[in-house]
Order: structure tokens, then sequence, then C-alpha cells
């Protein structure tokens, strides 16, 4: 699985503080971190920006690039001019995180990903808002890579997002994610995938919001998941998306295929694995105490 890092963004205390400030400093120390932990790609999430986004963009891009120059930046923003900016003076292919299947937004965002030959998440977010089942997501995929391909990107520049949402309210949304990916294949010969892994723990208590992450990551890739914005400082998960736990993978998959498990073999760390994945398969309701029962 590659991995998408999350941490330069605007929500967090030192970096949004470091943005507004001009700060390099924190920025590009943040970024050799990533680097440091394998990160695929590098996003850079201003939120809506709507205050000298594109200047600020720009800055931002220049500055992270002066320190990493060869790990490429997701830039991600609703300001498409800041989008614009950051593809001007980004170094390489960047991704633009992400383009809504909502055609006053793609109209405007696909000749710019087409000029700068950069690569685009396809945001399965539609005009009546997050898509009921993997039916809605398939028909929002199939318009959203029609207009790309009609724009000039061509597949292997896209990468379809199905939405994550938090585990503990949509267990439904969570599942059909899941069901939705194998589509991705047929709709789009070459297509690719991406995610925003975190948001299957968004609401959890935050000592259960790892295992959540690493047990969706591991089903999702299994389904055929390309990639996925996550948390770089995840040890654990990092060491997941490198193939370096089998052991966590092959008990994760043994729910999915509905093998009998025999629980009283397993060793704690292996059993809440099994007990995590049934839930995210809708075998068991969430709960916050799950690992308890």
């Amino acid at each position: 699985m590659l991995l998408i890092g999350e941490s330069l963004n605007v929500i967090s205390k030192k970096i949004g503080r470091a943005f507004k400030e001009r700060n390099p400093r924190p920025i590009q120390e943040e970024a050799k971190k990533q680097k440091e932990k394998g990160m695929d790609w590098i996003d850079i999430n201003l939120g809506p920006a709507r205050k000298g986004g594109p200047e600020l963009m720009e800055w931002i891009v220049k500055t992270v690039q002066e320190v990493v120059d060869d790990v490429p930046l997701a830039l991600d923003t609703s300001n498409i001019e800041a989008i614009e900016a950051g593809l001007a003076v980004h170094k390489g292919k960047a991704l633009i995180n992400s383009i809504m299947c909502r055609p006053e937004r793609y109209e405007k965002m696909l000749p710019l990903c087409a000029k700068y030959s950069a690569a685009m998440i396809a945001l399965l977010w539609g005009p009546h808002g997050m898509p009921r089942d993997e039916h809605e997501r398939g028909e929002l995929a199939v318009e959203l890579i029609y207009a790309a391909n009609e724009a000039g990107i061509p597949n292997e520049d896209i990468f379809v997002d199905g939405i994550v949402t938090p585990v503990n309210v949509q267990q439904d949304q969570v599942y059909s994610l899941l069901q939705f990916m194998p589509m991705v294949k047929d709709i789009g010969e070459g297509v690719k995938s991406t995610c925003g892994l975190s948001n299957v723990s968004n609401g959890s208590p935050d000592h259960l919001r790892p295992i959540l992450n690493q047990t969706y990551m591991v089903m999702l890739e299994r389904m055929g998941m390309y990639s996925c914005i996550a948390d770089a400082y995840d040890g654990q998960l990092v060491a997941i998306a490198r193939g370096k736990r089998p052991d966590i993978v092959e008990a994760i998959r043994k729910v999915m295929d509905d093998e009998e498990i025999d629980m009283g073999s397993l060793s704690k760390e292996m059993q809440d694995y099994v007990k995590t994945a049934r839930i995210l398969i809708k075998k068991a309701l969430y709960s916050d105490s799950w690992l308890e029962l």
C-alpha cells in the first residue's frame, strides 16, 4: 500500500501557526520527518484558504521542496486558485487532492490538471453529497473519469476516492466502500484509488483509532485499494503497509473470507485484529467496547 502523509495540515496548531506566520522551520521539519517515515507523497492541506490562498500555497510548496524535492506533494484545498499556484511552482508531478464530481468544480479543475500534467484524486462527492451505496459510487466514478479523459487526463493519473466514513456512525458506508473497490478496475483500466483512511476512526476513542485504521487499510488493500492518506507516525500501520506484518494481514483476511477462527489459539494482539475486522464488515455491531467483548 502506498502512503500519503497527512500531517502538514492547517488544523494542526503547530503547522497552522507556521502557515499563518510564514515560518518555514516547522513545515520543513515535518516534511523531512515524513520523508524519513517513508511516505510516498506529502499532503499539504490548507483547508478553504479563502484569504491569500494562492500566495500561501506557492510559498509552502517552495518551502517544502527546498528540503524535500524527491517526494511529490498532494495539494489539498478547496481554493482552486491556490491549487493552480501550487501546481505552477511544483517540481515534478503533483497530485491534486481533490476534484469533486460536481460539474461546477471539475469543469474548472480538470483543465488545470491537464495543463500542469498533474495526477488527481477523483472524489466521489456528487451534486447530492455523499453517495448512498457502492452503485452510486460507481455512477459518480464513471462520470468523473469520463470527464477527466475528455480533458486529456489519462487513467493512470486518476486516483478514485470513494470516501471513507466513521464506522461509529456509518457502519454500512464503511462496508459499502469495501464492496465498491473491485468495481474500480472495471470502470477504467489503469485507474488507481486512494482514500482518507483516518476518517474511519473519527469519533472513536483515541486509543482505538490505530487498530481501526490499520485493519481497514488491510481490508481495503485486499479489495484493490492502491494508496491511502494516512498517519505517518503510526509505526504499526506503516509496517503493515510495507509488508512487515504478514501475520496481521493473514488474520484479517481470514475474517474477510469467513474462515473459522479459533480465538483461543490467538494472541491478544491477533484477537483484537479479528474482532476489529468483524466490526468493519458488519459481522458485529460497533461499540466503543468491542475489544472487551
